[in-house]
């Protein structure tokens, strides 16, 4: 009974007025405030020319011999410095994975109801 009695509750927030968007925006494109550059960029293609996202988007550096130009196999052995390691197996072995009991396997399995039965 108490579920249904919360439907016929009317909401706390009272609104004044009609629902009704302001005429007097401004929706033109401006520079951020907070933004390094002055201002907006001519067109999308000479902003995308000079952007930076995990490397250079231009095609550019691509195609003159910069990132991506050379074969990553000429660039040499990629190896690890020394204290550092890429994989977990490469660790010593106080370092290794533990491997689960039957009793923590059970209460995975079980969302840990298995701890209390």
């Amino acid at each position: 009974m108490r579920a249904t009695m919360s439907l016929f509750r009317s909401p706390s927030i009272r609104f004044l007025g009609k629902r009704s968007a302001p005429k007097s925006v401004d929706h033109s494109p401006r520079v951020h405030p907070a933004s390094p550059e002055t201002s907006l960029p001519d067109s999308f293609a000479s902003y995308r020319a000079k952007a930076q996202q995990h490397g250079p988007l231009g095609r550019a550096q691509f195609t003159s011999g910069g990132l991506g130009g050379r074969a990553g196999a000429s660039l040499g052995p990629v190896r690890p410095n020394e204290g550092q390691f890429f994989d977990r197996a490469e660790l010593p072995t106080r370092f290794g994975r533990l491997p689960w009991s039957q009793a923590e396997i059970e209460a995975i399995e079980t969302g840990g109801a298995s701890m209390y039965a």
